[in-house]
């Protein structure tokens, strides 16, 4: 037997693998698995490709045995196998090509220097979070001669011949008090589902079940062998030989639900990356879409083998409702969630796996409307978000999102509303700020519904947020009707006679709410009401500032919206021939007022508000 340290490196390293590496010890029996998943693979591709291997047997397998008593679990392949170099290269040195570099960019700080771990292939290092004792027996593939390596995990290992029948490599793990709950048929079988069910290998468990004798009626303990994994990526296989329910069950395996999804999207990409991305939009929303908690549905697979289903740079936010699997094989196995975040390949596949989702929803939209509507019911909110992030794919995002229109029931495109636009009409318009049924009873609208002209209702509350950032729908502008420069595009040849002869009771009306207001001035976009209340284009809605300051923001500038008047409004035209006394100055705020509250905004003094209502009623009745 020979005796052997580790590498210095190794023992640097050693117990901050086993404590900070991974959040969930189970994760030992997935790096394991993986290795022979590995080696199989290795061994596969020698007898398709080289000579000097294509003679050898090949029988694909990785066997886990447990012994309960002994609290041990043995787990054996026939891949390629390590020989006695092999064993000490790669079981008692770490990162030999750039160990020093990475020490030097460890800081003493564990969590951190964890994240850095995962780029040096250490995942075998990972079983003596649960492990007091391991010993690994290999044969290389095409030589006679085993080892057998054994270590604590703490001041070395030993090396000694040993015997193997055929190819490949055993590794027998002595559980320690931490590890003890692995030692258990059921937990064992369900770790193996969850990180390993689509290992294209056969994985079977050898174990004692418990079986009922009916003669002695009692249970006894049978020694059995069973497969646990389905050993078959449904996902790499090709769509033509997959059908419905092949996708179904696949989803439910993802998902966890029982429902059948709504679309799913499967895309194998080849060249200079190869991966293979399936995608499922859910017939429902799930329930966490709006929690900052969400719980991310897409699961990465490197080489078939499950890597980790909570990283949320999987894809971009908006598409949170996704469910499916990303699967690479230019990632490494034990990529952490952190690299993944710099990753070159990933940003790729993120970015390609974005793409080929909106232009599937585009597909969907044009040639299965009725089946689009069903996803917008669920995921039309989400899309919104994405016009607010994601510049690269905004104005595909613009062709998808759906609207509540002055015009048509239900809701509609932006391409529909292009459509129905008015000859000569150079904007699309929209109106924010509140709810459904008091954006329609907006004065905004009243304008638009006298000339005939679409406007989108926009009612959910970042609404404003999102479309203030967006200036065109291709060659149309888009615009919001509370902005005051939309009243340009209404102006009639005699506004400015209009103006001319409103200047008096404008000056009142400036004189009398003072800096209540930035400006007062005749409208062009009344038509019923005599006021309404505008935002300077650059400037956010009042509406806006009262949600803003309801979530917190307490210290935003006091900005001042417009009056604008309806200079053949009854109530307008009386005022211009009355003279400044006490009953015109409340009427002034009487129309300031209802202009706040038709736009849903809270108005300062309601005591002052009632009482002017008092006394104009008073001289009315």
């Amino acid at each position: 037997m020979s005796k052997r340290e580790f590498q210095t490196e190794v023992s640097q390293l050693l117990q901050l693998i086993i404590h900070s590496l991974y959040s969930h010890p189970e994760i030992f029996l997935r790096e394991l698995v993986s290795n022979s998943s590995d080696a199989l693979d290795k061994l596969r591709h020698l007898t398709l490709t080289d000579e000097a291997y294509k003679a050898l047997p090949f029988n694909p397998r990785i066997d886990l045995e447990l012994d309960e008593e002994k609290k041990t679990l043995t787990i054996s392949d026939t891949g390629i196998g390590m020989n006695e170099e092999d064993l000490t290269s790669n079981l008692g040195t770490i990162a030999r090509s750039g160990t020093k570099n990475f020490l030097s960019q460890l800081s003493g700080d564990a969590k951190k220097d964890s994240n850095l771990i995962g780029q040096f292939g250490v995942g075998f290092y990972s079983v003596f979070m649960v492990a007091d004792k391991v010993e690994v027996v290999s044969r290389k593939a095409g030589e006679d001669q085993a080892w057998r390596w054994v270590s604590d995990g703490k001041t070395g290992f030993d090396i000694e011949p040993a015997e193997r029948s055929v190819a490949g490599t055993t590794v027998v793990i002595h559980f320690n008090y931490e590890g003890a709950q692995y030692a258990n048929s059921w937990r064992l079988q369900e770790i193996v589902r969850k990180y390993s069910n689509h290992i294209a290998f056969p994985i079977f468990l050898t174990y004692d079940k418990s079986e009922w004798n009916e003669a002695e009626k009692k249970s006894d303990k049978v020694r059995t062998t069973e497969q646990v994994n389905a050993a078959s990526a449904l996902w790499r296989r090709p769509k033509s030989e997959l059908t419905d329910e092949d996708y179904k069950e696949l989803y439910k395996s993802v998902s966890g639900g029982w429902d059948d999804p709504l679309f799913w999207f499967h895309t194998k990409a080849e060249g200079s990356l190869e991966y293979t991305t399936l995608f499922y939009v859910p017939a429902k929303a799930p329930l966490d879409l709006y929690n900052a908690e969400y719980k991310v549905g897409v699961k990465l697979y490197v080489k078939r083998v499950f890597i980790m289903d909570d990283a949320k740079e999987l894809l971009p936010q908006y598409l949170r409702f996704v469910r499916g699997i990303i699967d690479s094989e230019d990632l490494p196995l034990n990529v952490s969630r952190e690299i993944l975040q710099q990753n070159k390949v990933l940003t790729t596949i993120r970015t390609a796996s974005v793409k080929k989702i909106l232009s599937e929803l585009k597909n969907i939209a044009a040639n299965k409307p009725e089946e689009y509507l069903k996803f917008i019911a669920e995921y039309n909110r989400p899309l919104k978000e994405g016009l607010y992030g994601d510049y690269a794919n905004r104005e595909t995002l613009l062709e998808l999102v759906r609207f509540k229109s002055t015009k048509v029931e239900g809701l509609t495109s932006l391409a529909d509303v292009k459509s129905r636009m008015k000859e000569g009409q150079k904007s699309i318009y929209y109106i924010t700020g509140g709810a459904e049924s008091l954006l329609r009873t907006s004065p905004l609208l009243e304008i638009y519904k006298k000339k005939d002209v679409e406007v989108l209702i926009l009612d959910d509350d970042f609404d404003e947020v999102i479309f203030s950032g967006i200036e065109k729908y291709g060659e149309i502008d888009l615009k919001a009707v509370n902005k005051s420069s939309t009243s340009e595009d209404l102006k009639g040849e005699d506004e400015a006679d209009k103006s001319e002869s409103l200047k008096p009771l404008i000056a009142m009306l400036k004189k009398t709410l003072g800096d209540r207001v930035k400006d007062v001035r005749a409208s062009v976009r009344l038509a019923d009401s005599p006021s309404c209340i505008v935002s300077d284009e650059e400037e956010p809605s009042l509406k806006m500032q009262q949600m803003m300051r309801a979530m917190g923001q307490k210290d935003l500038p006091a900005l001042k919206p417009t009056l604008e008047i309806n200079p053949d409004h009854e109530i307008v035209k009386k005022l211009l021939a009355r003279s400044d006394d006490s009953v015109a100055q409340d009427a002034a705020w009487l129309l300031f007022d209802q202009a706040l509250l038709m736009e849903g905004v809270t108005i300062q003094d309601p005591a002052a508000f009632v009482q002017r209502l008092n006394r104009v009623l008073n001289l009315s009745v």
